[in-house]
């Protein structure tokens, strides 16, 4: 889900965690992120507020801030702002819980 996030936009974690029907696994996708494949576009997914999570490594969190640049998208210490930014997720998705994601 998160190779269809378009670049110059970004989703939460609990936005991927919802449109894949699991509503209340942000931290799953947040440690899926830390394991993904080169060519998954990790540093589209931020935290609920839009903010780069913190990490025991920083060059990852700048690595972050600087893809995310690189594609357009405004950082103001570490925040990205939602309401421009956010993916609003996939067309036709295979599952979808829309109560859950409109709690985000």
């Amino acid at each position: 889900m998160v190779g269809r996030i378009p670049r110059g936009q970004v989703a939460t974690y609990g936005q991927i965690a919802a449109i894949l029907g699991w509503p209340r696994s942000a931290r799953a996708v947040g440690y899926a992120m830390r394991h993904c494949p080169p060519g998954v576009p990790w540093h589209r997914v931020v935290n609920a507020s839009g903010g780069i999570s913190v990490r025991a490594n920083v060059s990852g969190m700048l690595t972050q801030r600087v893809l995310l640049e690189q594609e357009g998208v405004r950082v103001r210490r570490g925040h990205i702002p939602l309401d421009r930014y956010r993916w609003r997720g996939p067309r036709r998705p295979a599952r979808i819980n829309l109560a859950a994601l409109a709690k985000l």
